[in-house]
């Protein structure tokens, strides 16, 4: 499974009143292991960032002024997304912001391209209802280092979030033995799901249930008669 966590900056909350988006940061799973081929761009929106927006990433309008617009930069980013699965944190934001910079130049909406989109703020809500569920948040929760981030930063934070995916998603994976090879030299292996695999009960016989008893005795006698199941008898 081909999986790419994606965030952007952007100069300010609202694509529909002008804002852009200032850099995109994508980081690959395959097989929940991460590769190392990922994509990072900076880009010249045409605009400043709003003061919020710039305490937020401190990208300035100076530093992107001889970056590629967007236009440059869609036929890379468009190609590598192709057919993946999307992970996104709080998702609406930036497809918002994405279907806007594809719609200026002409192009399909964003979910055209890609074969899923998941957000993993409406997972972390739906398994921490009632608490803090922001990347910061998560990482705290998870155990995720963060300590990098004084900043937002598109790559940076996709990076995270693939850690915090992982984390997320460990309980029910778990039970899934992935035994399929990447390796085209090798054998594909397809995957076992052990919750299909029910499990028989054997009761003890009356040996084994006189031998344990014997061992209680034991422990009893050792302990001078202080066990907890003599104490609760």
């Amino acid at each position: 499974m081909r999986q790419i966590f994606l965030d952007t900056e952007t100069t300010g909350l609202s694509a529909d009143n002008g804002d852009r988006v200032i850099e995109i940061g994508c980081v690959e799973l395959f097989n929940r292991k991460l590769t190392g081929n990922n994509r990072h761009f900076y880009l010249n929106p045409g605009r400043d960032s709003h003061e919020e927006a710039l305490k937020v990433h401190g990208i300035t309008s100076e530093f992107l002024k001889d970056k590629p617009k967007f236009e440059a930069v869609a036929d890379d980013l468009l190609e590598y997304l192709q057919g993946a699965d999307v992970i996104i944190h709080n998702a609406a934001f930036d497809v918002g912001f994405l279907n806007k910079e594809l719609e200026l130049i002409g192009r399909p909406l964003f979910r055209e391209f890609v074969a899923s989109v998941t957000d993993t703020l409406v997972m972390a809500k739906e398994m921490f209802p009632g608490k803090r569920n922001s990347l910061n948040a998560l990482c705290d929760r998870l155990g995720v280092d963060n300590s990098g981030r004084t900043l937002h930063g598109a790559l940076l934070d996709a990076e995270l979030l693939a850690d915090v995916y992982i984390n997320l998603t460990r309980g029910q994976d778990a039970l899934l033995i992935d035994l399929g090879s990447t390796d085209s030299t090798g054998p594909s292996i397809a995957q076992i799901d052990l919750r299909a695999i029910e499990l028989p009960v054997l009761a003890a016989n009356d040996q084994e249930i006189a031998a344990h008893d014997d061992v209680l005795k034991q422990i009893d006698k050792a302990s001078g008669n202080k066990t907890l199941w003599r104490a609760a008898a």
